[in-house]
């Protein structure tokens, strides 16, 4: 089936309309991307950010920097919510208004009100086709490639340590036509942009997640899904920075959630990358709009890479869709039964490592090819880890993939030695011992207990060289 059957018949994406969910890590994994802080201090269970930390996810929310002074909108979201997004105060058009001149004071604004309250923050979006300020706009060639690559570095080094994970390229998919690019400025100086814009990416905010968002990928079967899961499988293959894929998941009547939504995010998950559900909203109301609702964070809360959700918005009257009246709390604040769906889905869902739900087999209308082969779970009660590296001339990032043998774990430890020079600076998810040399890496509170034949990831920043590592891996 091909999603030219399912026109997006959303309105299109304004300065003053949100859009895009962005996520941002406990304080002490701030600087690399790990998933679970309880940003309230409400006791866990009774808050959407509190339950959803429980489950070593993120439940977040798209924020208007001219927002922050309603004292009703604030309350909530200081309350609810773990995460944060800008909507649009990080976009190209906000940043850099004038080529060369940037301002960020209101994404500062954004960016320091969360992290001041303990939540994560998720930058949207460093290269789009769309809200682009007139000078990029009247750009194209060598002179916009040149534009772009800078845009992204900027910002992405503004921001450094304080943003979890970036949605580096947005919307770059155009819908139907058998999966091709969309047609735009950034597409036309060469079908490398985004592999371009992901590499200054990763230059400028090394310990960041790095993700690719799009919208009306929700289904598997249809070609734009298809389309974006064959690059994402390309650059992991080609060793292109990309850590994670985002859904924006605007739901409604002309584009309803689909019955293999998990299948989706399975599959993507299957490629070695977090999947985020990043924009959601669902227009509706009552039961069928709480059901819908329920079954997302289910299938969110079923494959284990799945790492969090970001509603687009907080009221109704807050949301780009109001009339469709799309979000968890009505005009006046109230919650919904959405909400109450959304709320009893997280605290009677899977832990922080959940059996993920195996992808179906790919369509064979549009086959993205095979999934990356996977190594079988070690015998017994033991354990194994494997390090992927992110290097530069200066330092690196380490990500540490921990899987448990038959038996499952209580907890963990990862031994390695870095080589002569290397010196870790900062780590997250796990609790580390020694900075140089032989160095040990155990469990934190929430990823100890790990079922049988699953994962679970930490992670660490360095400098100097570390171009191999060999870590041994001991369970209890």
């Amino acid at each position: 089936m091909s999603n030219t059957s399912v026109p997006d018949i959303r309105r299109p994406k304004t300065r003053a309309g949100a859009r895009i969910a962005l996520v941002s890590l406990t304080a002490a994994a701030l600087a690399a991307g790990a998933a679970l802080t309880v940003a309230t201090s409400a006791n866990a269970g009774t808050t959407l950010g509190a339950s959803a930390a429980e489950r070593g996810r993120y439940f977040g929310a798209a924020v208007a920097a001219n927002k922050l002074s309603d004292s009703a909108y604030t309350t909530i979201l200081n309350r609810e919510f773990n995460s944060v997004t800008p909507e649009n105060e990080m976009k190209i058009d906000a940043t850099e208004p004038q080529q060369g001149q940037f301002n960020f004071t209101n994404a500062d604004r954004i960016v320091s009100h969360a992290r001041s309250r303990g939540m994560q923050v998720r930058g949207h979006t460093l290269a789009w086709h769309s809200q682009q300020p007139g000078w990029m706009q009247n750009m194209s060639g060598a002179a916009l490639r040149t534009a772009m690559l800078n845009h992204v570095t900027q910002v992405a080094t503004h921001y450094r340590g304080q943003v979890v994970a970036w949605d580096v390229v947005n919307e770059a998919f155009a819908d139907g036509n058998g999966g091709a690019r969309r047609d735009s400025n950034l597409q036309r100086t060469g079908n490398d942009w985004i592999e371009a814009a992901f590499r200054a990416a990763r230059a400028a905010d090394p310990a960041a997640k790095l993700c690719y968002n799009d919208y009306n990928t929700d289904n598997w079967t249809w070609d734009k899904t298809q389309a974006v899961y064959r690059m994402v499988q390309d650059f992991k293959q080609r060793g292109v920075p990309i850590d994670c894929v985002g859904l924006q998941s605007h739901f409604n009547s002309g584009s309803p959630y689909p019955s293999n939504y998990r299948t989706t995010l399975s599959s993507f998950a299957a490629l070695g990358v977090d999947v985020q559900i990043t924009e959601l909203d669902i227009e509706g109301s009552g039961t069928t709009q709480a059901n819908t609702y329920r079954n997302v964070v289910n299938d969110c809360l079923a494959v284990a890479r799945c790492t969090g959700i970001t509603v687009w918005g907080i009221r109704d009257t807050d949301s780009w869709r109001a009339s469709g009246t799309p979000l968890l709390f009505d005009g006046s604040g109230n919650k919904k039964p959405a909400y109450d769906a959304v709320l009893s889905a997280l605290n009677n869902g899977a832990g922080p490592n959940p059996t993920t739900t195996p992808p179906g087999p790919n369509p064979t209308t549009t086959p993205p090819g095979p999934n990356p082969t996977t190594t079988p779970p070690p015998a017994g009660a033991g354990c194994t880890a494997s390090v992927s590296l992110n290097s530069w001339s200066a330092g690196f990032v380490a990500t540490v993939r921990v899987t448990a043998g038959s038996s499952g774990t209580s907890g963990w430890t990862v031994s390695l030695t870095l080589p002569s020079g290397a010196t870790v600076t900062n780590s997250w998810n796990t609790s580390a011992s020694g900075t140089s040399g032989a160095v040990r890496f155990s469990n934190a509170t929430h990823n100890g207990r790990i079922a049988a034949g699953q994962s679970t990831e930490f992670g660490f920043q360095g400098t100097g060289s570390a171009s191999s590592l060999t870590p041994t891996c001991t369970a209890s």
